[in-house]
């Protein structure tokens, strides 16, 4: 099993949150600032406030994924709180 994949969490200025996974959040997040990706490229600059512990990458995925459920919050918190790296 591959555990390399992290999820990530990026906040920008007025606090709007991004919600990633990646092989590599260094890179990954050096490329949201520069504008790679199109969503966030109107919302920069991003900082990382959080990443998770390495996992594959589909328990990467189903993570991410209910992260991005819970719309922020006291959820959110949580789920960060227990996978954190």
């Amino acid at each position: 099993m591959n555990l390399r994949h992290q999820v990530y969490v990026l906040r920008n200025l007025t606090d709007r949150l991004y919600i990633g996974v990646t092989g590599n959040v260094a890179i990954r997040v050096t490329q949201h600032n520069a504008g790679s990706s199109e969503w966030t490229s109107k919302y920069r600059p991003w900082d990382l406030i959080w990443t998770s512990q390495s996992m594959s990458l589909g328990d990467a995925r189903r993570l991410e994924n209910i992260m991005k459920r819970q719309k922020g919050g006291d959820g959110l918190n949580t789920l960060m709180k227990e996978y954190a790296s």
